[in-house]
């Protein structure tokens, strides 16, 4: 995959993205990347990277790998049915990048897996999902 000038093809920042802080930095049918800075805000109490933002950008990269369309006016949702994370290692590093692959699936639903990485690239959790489309 190679990222492009906007991998993001008309879509808004929504909430909890800009609150996090987490950017769509590619985008393709099947796959999406999204990166986290990584600030005080964001850690637990022994200052590693939350769980729950690992879960977050997993379940991001995932529900983006499966909505890809390439026609910014022909965009599609989808929510999430199922999600599970594996934790493996601790994040190092200034930034988390999750990558997100979808599977397989149908025309209602599709199945995804992802991963996390810091940027020294040392793998930290794994995920899959089940997601369905909406609309």
């Amino acid at each position: 995959m190679t990222a492009r000038d906007d991998p993001r093809d008309g879509e808004d920042i929504y909430p909890l993205q800009a609150h996090l802080g987490f950017e769509l930095t590619d985008w393709a049918p099947d796959f999406a990347r999204v990166e986290l800075p990584l600030r005080p805000v964001l850690m637990n109490r022994q200052g590693l990277p939350h769980g729950g933002v690992h879960a977050t950008l997993l379940d991001s990269a995932m529900g983006y790998a499966g909505c890809y369309t390439g026609d910014p006016d022909r965009r599609q949702m989808a929510l999430t049915l199922s999600l599970t994370v594996n934790y493996l290692g601790q994040a190092g590093g200034t930034r988390l990048i999750a990558e997100g692959r979808r599977t397989g699936g149908g025309r209602k639903t599709y199945f995804a897996e992802g991963s996390v990485r810091d940027d020294d690239g040392a793998l930290v959790a794994t995920a899959t999902g089940v997601f369905r489309y909406r609309g």
